[in-house]
């Protein structure tokens, strides 16, 4: 089982910066693949960027050059820094881990981009 959880969600104005975290636990030794996904009102969840064990990321083009993902050295930690942030970036977002085939998921975390 792994568990999830999302923190560093908030409030910020258009171009502003915030940085997500997640801490995954349970009986695991390493995760192969992480990432973040977002869901907007009245929209599909969709993905937002994804990160090997060895570090490789793969990003949505919606956000790329503007956002970053990491993961830390603990492994099963896992970063976004979203920079330059836009209102269509409004959304909750969503921690995931693939192990074994199955996915898990965090509860979520508000992002609120507003003036």
């Amino acid at each position: 089982q792994v568990q999830l959880v999302e923190s560093g969600g908030g409030l910020v104005q258009p171009g502003g910066s915030l940085r997500l975290s997640c801490a995954a636990s349970g009986t695991i030794f390493s995760l192969p693949v992480m990432g973040w996904y977002r869901q907007a009102p009245g929209k599909q969840r969709e993905l937002v960027a994804t990160i090997t064990s060895t570090g490789r990321p793969n990003y949505a083009d919606s956000i790329k050059g503007r956002f970053t993902i990491s993961r830390g050295t603990a492994q099963n930690t896992l970063y976004l820094q979203m920079n330059s942030l836009k209102p269509e970036d409004t959304a909750v977002y969503y921690c995931n881990a693939l192990l074994t085939g199955r996915h898990y998921w965090g509860p979520g975390t508000q992002v609120t981009v507003s003036s």
